[in-house]
């Protein structure tokens, strides 16, 4: 479960920058929220940015699914695993001292250890510093959620340029949880300036610690509506996920009665997958690319959400709302806020511009955040729960969002000068 994102330097954004999970006082589908088990915590289940193009929306889930996959890459490389697209770690470019920064993430999670019979939650820490893919930093912490736990050290990394040209001296602090079943001196010679040192403690260990923290990042779901191969890999892998995507689908009226997947060739990637249409008591079948945008947009994005749901993992997704209806849109939301259906704490974080969801019938004010452009071209991300009124109050539940949000009084509005002038 993602407790708090926060970053700097990466892309549009030029300083700190952050989406917050953890919920606020506020009462409103107080239901819905993910609640810590051993502290009584309490997290958001849903995240929607909105703002204008070019506000820096997308970048701001580019920069968390930059993190995970710079963690998951290298052990998908080794097992074969297909791969998400990665963001390189490009920092903001509209400024002579930032562009030569290194780019900064920091990340709280929660994990569940399963080294014992009673699982044992634990909150992680975890930072990471990267320069023109080097990474000059790294530090994973760790406590138990159970009140009064001190934090420890899982390990410690610093990265520095060595005398001799392109050369990198890396040292590492290994915290008492793993320092006994780690050759730190094999650890050092043998981890790449590029490689997290996570990554190499997965891929060389059977650590408890790293394996936990590993299980959020694995979990974690990215929707990449260029690369369908992830989609298919769901339906193929899982039979019960292909059911579960078609029950949702029908849900939301869509006339299908079942899915079929042909591969002509055992290890091909040629994959069909056709939709069952019943019509007047007869079957017929329809290629996936033949059915409508909005059906296909909805299939491409249902794997993911119903695997998120049944894993209770993160999922990200990028326009969300595009060439999907409003209802669809809001059904979706309501999965993720519906206890009864997600019983595992699964957590949706998406960008949008539909202003139809910008209510307090389905959003908190917790879960609607906005990305707008400043002065100098650096994107700000925030929540409107940090946001007040003329009077100085939080904004309350009874607002209509979306009229203010489109008269321009939440900052991350479109402005066009030509109607301005005209």
């Amino acid at each position: 479960m993602l407790c708090q994102f926060n970053f700097k330097n990466f892309r549009s954004y030029k300083d700190d920058a952050a989406i917050d999970m953890r919920a606020t006082s506020s009462e409103l589908f107080a239901d819905s929220l993910i609640v810590g088990e051993d502290d009584s915590q309490k997290y958001l289940p849903v995240a929607a940015v909105f703002g204008t193009n070019a506000g820096g929306k997308s970048n701001a889930l580019k920069a968390l699914w930059a993190l995970i996959s710079l963690i998951i890459k290298p052990i998908n490389v080794l097992s074969n695993t297909p791969i998400y697209e990665n963001f390189p770690c490009i920092p903001f470019e509209f400024d002579d001292k930032s562009r030569y920064e290194p780019t900064e993430f920091e990340i709280y999670f929660r994990e569940k250890s399963k080294a014992s019979e009673s699982e044992t939650e634990y909150e992680y820490r975890y930072c990471i510093s990267v320069k023109n893919r080097v990474i000059l930093s790294e530090s994973l912490y760790r406590k138990k959620t159970a009140k009064n736990s001190r934090k420890t050290c899982v390990f410690e990394r610093e990265t520095e340029k060595a005398e001799e040209e392109d050369k990198y001296v890396t040292n590492i602090a290994l915290g008492p949880c793993i320092k006994k079943d780690v050759n730190n001196t094999m650890s050092v010679d043998a981890v790449r300036e590029n490689i997290p040192y996570l990554s190499f403690l997965a891929i060389a260990y059977n650590l408890e610690p790293i394996n936990t923290a590993m299980r959020f990042f694995n979990n974690c779901l990215a929707v990449n509506y260029a690369n369908r191969d992830m989609e298919r890999y769901f339906l193929l892998k899982n039979e019960q996920l292909r059911g579960e995507v078609l029950e949702k689908m029908q849900g939301m009226g869509i006339n299908i009665s079942g899915i079929e997947i042909e591969r002509p060739e055992k290890n091909s990637n040629n994959i069909k997958v056709y939709f069952d249409h019943i019509v007047n008591n007869n079957v017929y079948k329809l290629a996936s690319f033949e059915e409508s945008d909005g059906t296909q947009k909805l299939f491409s994005v249902m794997p993911y959400v119903c695997s998120s749901l049944r894993n209770g993992s993160l999922l990200i997704v990028d326009e969300l709302d595009a060439k999907l209806h409003p209802m669809v849109l809001r059904h979706i939301i309501m999965l993720f806020k519906n206890k009864e259906i997600n019983k595992n704490g699964a957590q949706i974080i998406f960008t949008s511009h539909d202003v139809s969801i910008m209510k307090s019938s389905v959003l908190r004010t917790d879960e609607i955040w906005f990305a707008c452009k400043k002065d100098d071209e650096s994107s700000d991300i925030y929540s409107l729960s940090e946001l007040r009124d003329e009077n100085g109050n939080k904004i309350s539940p009874n607002t209509a969002y979306d009229k203010q949000y489109l008269e321009g009084r939440y900052g991350a509005d479109p402005v066009f000068k030509s109607m301005e002038e005209y």
